[in-house]
């Protein structure tokens, strides 16, 4: 069964590694699997030939390049996949674009996350085009419900897939001494796109009143993004600049989640957030947001915490009550990681996806 995976870029992110887990994991005796990324190779673009998965970059220049449209048309015409998936808004669009796609390819269309950020003209791209595909996946629920309330997708075309991680093992590598602390420093920590969303003035807040209460404690800031240079001037001016780091993208982002204490996820939408399973699959306690998508990750008391999105002080008791109960923490930390591993395995997302391709190229019907 040929299968082209289309992508913006493989860039080291949420929606590419899943895409790079699923390709990699496919068996290579029943699926012939490409990649073409739209914009640019990236991180993962060697890592998938380095598994003998072609990666063809097509250098997109515009938002809405007819050169790209035009190439990727050429490239499928002489594949001619069974399966075209794409994955993220540009992908979505290009492989849903009229004529791109030859007939009897089935589309599928991977949405990401609760895309509350898309303004109209894209919702509304994303309604004339939601009859050119055969089926959309969704890694939660909450992004399911987005996509048929706000778009208009019917139930019967939307399959819920949720993310698959590896575990997480405990790393003891140095990230307290990269940063100048001690073994015994406590450390807070958030890792993912620093935007708005993100809520990471809340985090700051919360952790500038947690120090107070709780000595020797340190905020640790893992990724980049259009707010980084406004969070740091806003760490300074709480008075916890010299408390805070912000650590910058890191191939090794995993690696210093978990060796964190306590992880931390302030956000007001998501669809599954990559970073809150790794610090699970690594048993390192949780204090997340009280949102939907959240929620389908950790149940209250149990694999984690909720708090109030908006609620620094919530999340500062929370979060102090947790460092002060280690025995607490490190239980219901084993927990979540049972749960990643019964729940949300790379052969268990793998094996949805396989079962997903046999049941639409079982029947004759086409896009």
């Amino acid at each position: 069964m040929r299968i082209t995976f289309v992508v913006p870029t493989l860039d080291q992110s949420g929606a590419e590694r899943q895409l790079t887990l699923l390709a990699k994991g496919l068996p290579a005796n029943e699926f012939d699997v490409d990649v073409v990324a739209l914009n640019r190779g990236g991180y993962f673009a060697e890592e998938l030939r380095g598994n003998g998965i072609p990666v063809t970059v097509l250098h997109k220049r515009f938002r809405f390049d007819p050169f790209t449209w035009l190439h990727l048309r050429q490239h499928l015409a002489r594949r001619r996949p069974h399966i075209a998936q794409s994955w993220l808004f540009a992908a979505n669009t290009y492989i849903r674009a009229p004529g791109v796609c030859p007939n009897g390819t089935r589309i599928i269309v991977a949405e990401r996350c609760v895309d509350s950020w898309k303004q109209r003209w894209q919702l509304a791209l994303d309604r004339r085009l939601r009859g050119n595909m055969r089926l959309m996946t969704a890694n939660s629920k909450s992004v399911a419900e987005f996509y048929r309330d706000v778009v208009g997708v019917p139930d019967e075309k939307i399959r819920v897939i949720p993310n698959g991680l590896p575990l997480v093992p405990h790393n003891e590598s140095s990230l307290r001494k990269e940063i100048g602390l001690g073994p015994d420093a406590k450390l807070i920590g958030f890792a993912g796109r620093l935007a708005p969303q993100k809520r990471l003035e809340d985090l700051i807040w919360g952790f500038h009143l947690l120090q107070q209460v709780v000595d020797n404690t340190y905020l640790v800031i893992i990724g980049d993004g259009p707010e980084r240079d406004s969070l740091s001037e806003f760490s300074r001016s709480a008075l916890s600049r010299n408390k805070v780091f912000f650590c910058g993208h890191r191939v090794d982002a995993s690696a210093l989640i978990s060796q964190l204490d306590l992880f931390c996820l302030c956000s007001s939408f998501e669809g599954m957030s990559n970073s809150l399973m790794e610090a699970m699959a690594a048993a390192v306690p949780c204090v997340v947001s009280d949102i939907n998508s959240n929620r389908e990750l950790i149940t209250h008391d149990e694999t984690g915490w909720l708090f109030p999105v908006g609620d620094p002080v919530a999340l500062c008791r929370q979060a102090t009550a947790l460092l002060q109960d280690p025995e607490t923490a490190r239980i219901r930390a084993l927990a979540a990681q049972q749960a990643i591993l019964e729940n949300h395995s790379v052969d268990s997302m793998v094996q949805r996806h396989i079962d997903l391709y046999r049941e639409i190229t079982s029947s004759a019907e086409t896009v």
